[in-house]
Formats: structure tokens, sequence, C-alpha cells
């Protein structure tokens, strides 16, 4: 065995996930499909001693995106698909999912070793396994290097801030939720991160990125922070740090630029040029927001550590920028406005054109009331095919083409 489980006690109510059935791969209502979340073997040397899974939709196309899962403790790959609401989306605008599992070999409640030297370096251990796991998919399957993306849930929402420090180079964005921020252990003890937090100044735990990967000089992957405020398990206060050190990466100031209230209670802060969002989810304990229904913005399976609130996913795959490559699927309804900031809009899209294509400039704010578009997050994205057009407000303008009732795109 090649891990001590010295801290496992105090790890054991902390981060874990609920143990979930192998027949859970079923993940959204529907007919039945030919793809599957499949093993993949010989990926690399796999210092870390990870499983691989893969999940390709049907009809994947050549240069498509991906996401990383990483789940949490006592959970497994093929759970945290099913119940996160990520195949759903992976089904509707097609991109490929790559899934790490931990094993009771290396840690005995499965959790990621975000705590541990040997696996929380670049080229040793977990990490590097994951990062082989991240190349083998990319030459394998053909995806865009360029939009491959990772969340995680609490040991692996700390695996994640793993993973962009070591590995900044994989990922054009990142997702942590009721994780810590990276090196937050160690040198502090587990339970310090988990129970009590660590406070550190903006400034050294950018330098614990930074020197994560010496000299490196390249893009830093944007970053999303998901956390209950009633989290007992890793508290809320490792949110702030985490949102002080990705900030402090990336460059822009502690003080957000926009704010919005959102559904089921949520708090949501964007930092700098949505280089760093910060969710709160207001009285939500240790688990990923998810939000069961058929609508657009509703994805998972409520059930331990998986909280009925709001579909976290759904949020986090715009923010990743996947909802432009293909459009949802015909059955869904067009996305609607979520922020409590946003204006009074009709309830319905615009009226079929007479003579395509019809193209409209117009402000962001203005397209949102005409129901071209929607808003989350102080952005606009064109209802439809959900492409980002930019700030919602009155200053920033846009061109939109209808190319289909209720579907519109991003320039004419």
């Amino acid at each position: 065995m090649r891990r001590s489980t010295t801290l496992l006690t105090r790890l054991a109510g902390a981060v874990a996930g609920a143990a979930l059935a192998a027949a859970a791969l079923v993940a959204v209502a529907g007919p039945a499909r030919a793809a599957t979340l499949t093993q993949v073997t010989g990926f690399g040397t796999n210092p870390g001693n990870l499983t691989m899974y893969a999940y390709r939709p049907d009809g994947l196309p050549a240069g498509a995106p991906a996401v990383v899962l990483l789940h949490g403790c006592t959970q497994n790959a093929a759970g945290y698909v099913a119940n996160s609401g990520w195949q759903k989306y992976a089904d509707q605008w097609k991109f490929a999912l790559i899934v790490p599992q931990q094993s009771s070999a290396n840690q005995a409640l499965s959790c990621f070793n975000w705590f541990s030297e040997q696996d929380i370096a670049r080229g040793r251990g977990e990490a590097a396994s994951i990062a082989e796991m991240v190349g083998y998919a990319k030459s394998t399957y053909g995806l865009d290097g360029s939009r491959i993306a990772i969340s995680g849930l609490s040991a692996g929402g700390a695996m994640v801030a793993v993973m962009l420090a070591t590995y900044p180079e994989l990922f054009a964005a990142g997702s942590v939720i009721a994780g810590v921020p990276y090196r937050c252990s160690p040198p502090a003890p587990t339970s310090t991160c988990q129970y009590s937090g660590v406070d550190r100044s903006p400034a050294a735990w950018g330098d614990l990125v930074r020197a994560a990967y010496p000299g490196y000089a390249g893009r830093r992957p944007r970053v999303a922070i998901w956390h209950g405020t009633a989290d007992s398990s890793v508290v809320p206060a490792n949110a702030v740090e985490s949102r002080d050190q990705w900030t402090n990466v990336l460059g822009v100031a502690q003080t957000p630029t926009s704010t919005a209230s959102l559904p089921a209670g949520t708090g949501l802060e964007v930092y700098g040029d949505d280089a760093v969002r910060l969710y709160r989810v207001s009285g939500m304990g240790h688990g990923t927001p998810v939000d069961p229904g058929s609508g657009v913005d509703q994805c998972g399976t409520a059930t331990s550590y998986f909280l009925d609130t709001i579909c976290s996913t759904y949020r986090d795959a715009l923010f990743f920028g996947l909802g432009g490559g293909a459009s949802p699927s015909p059955t869904a309804p067009s996305p609607t406005p979520t922020a409590t900031t946003s204006p009074t809009a009709p309830p319905t899209v615009s009226p079929t054109p007479t003579a395509p294509p019809t193209c409209v400039t117009a402000s962001n704010y203005a397209h949102v009331a005409a129901g071209r578009a929607y808003q989350s997050g102080g952005y606009a994205y064109a209802v439809g095919s959900n492409q980002r057009m930019g700030l919602y407000n009155v200053f920033y303008t846009s061109t939109l083409k209808q190319t289909a009732p209720g579907y519109w795109v991003v320039g004419c």
C-alpha cells in the first residue's frame, strides 16, 4: 500500500461524498444511448495509481472541448457523472468528460490526496496521472486542447486547485466546489484547513501557486468557486481564501466588479473581467449544488452530497464556454434570465423572421429585454446558441443573427 492513513479519521466526515451504485451510470431520462462511461487503460505511466474513465457523447465532433471531473471521498466516477448533471450537458452541447477515479488502495476513503506532498507537485503522483489522462484524451479523441476545463467536489475540488496550479497550461478554466486553496495542506494540518480555514494574504496564496510551476509565463485558467454558507465539513472561510488566491494569481483585485442574486439564495461575485467567480449558496451544507428538473438550467439528482439548490453544472458549463458549440436538445425550452438584477423582460423570444436571416444590432441590455438573449453573472448570452456576448449593460453592443425560431448566434 502506497499511502499512510493516519489522517483519515478526521477526513471521514469532512470531505466525504456518498458511496454510489454502479447502476448510476444512467444520468438523464430519454431513449437508450450507445454512449457510456468507459474505463480507459494504457493512458500513461500513471504514477498516482488512478483509474481513468471517459464519456464521449454520440456525435462528438473533432476538436470538441472536454471537462475533467474529480469526485469527492467515498464517491466514484460513475456516481459523480450520474448525479452532478454533467452528462446532460455533454450530450446537449457535445463535449467529452474525462473522469479520474481514486481507490481505497491509495486512500482508505477514496479521497484524492490533495494533502500529500507526493501527489500535489508537477510531475508527481496523482497530479501527474491526471495530466496524463488529459494528454491521452486530447490525442486519442481529437479534442481541442485550448478548451479543457476541470471541476470537482470537496477533496476533488481541492485537487482541482492542485491541477490548476501545477498544470495551468492544460486548462482553460476550473471550478472548485467546497474545496480549499492550493497548498493549504501542507504545511497546515488538513483538519485546520477544513474546520477552521487558514488565513493568508492574497500575495502569499498566489506565491504558492506560482511556485508550483516556476517560470511559467503562459495563460492562467479562469476559476469559479462554489461554497455553501452552512458547510461545516469544509468551512466557508476556504471560499474566501480561494478567492484571494486565484484573484492574485490572475492579477485582479479582491473587490468584485459585479454581483448578482441567483436562485436558491445564491449570491454571485464576479472579479476582474470574469476571471474569478465566487458563488455563495445560502444555507447549503457540504456538497455539489444541483437542481433536479427538465429545465435548461436544471440538472442532477438530489442525494447525499448532491444538494437540491441551484444547478452549478449549468453555470459552470457556460463559464467554461461550452454552451455555444452546439444547440441544446430541440425539446428543451430556451434559457431564461435567472439573476434578479435583470430587468423585467417579455417571457417569449422574438417572432419568426419574415426573411432570413434577421440581424439585430443593439446593446446587450436591449437584446435581453427583447428576448434575444439572457443574462447570467453580469454577462449576456444569446438565446439558443448560449454564446457569450460580453457584459450585460447598455454600453456593450452586439450583433445577433436569428438562424431559427428561438435560436440566435453572435455575428451576422
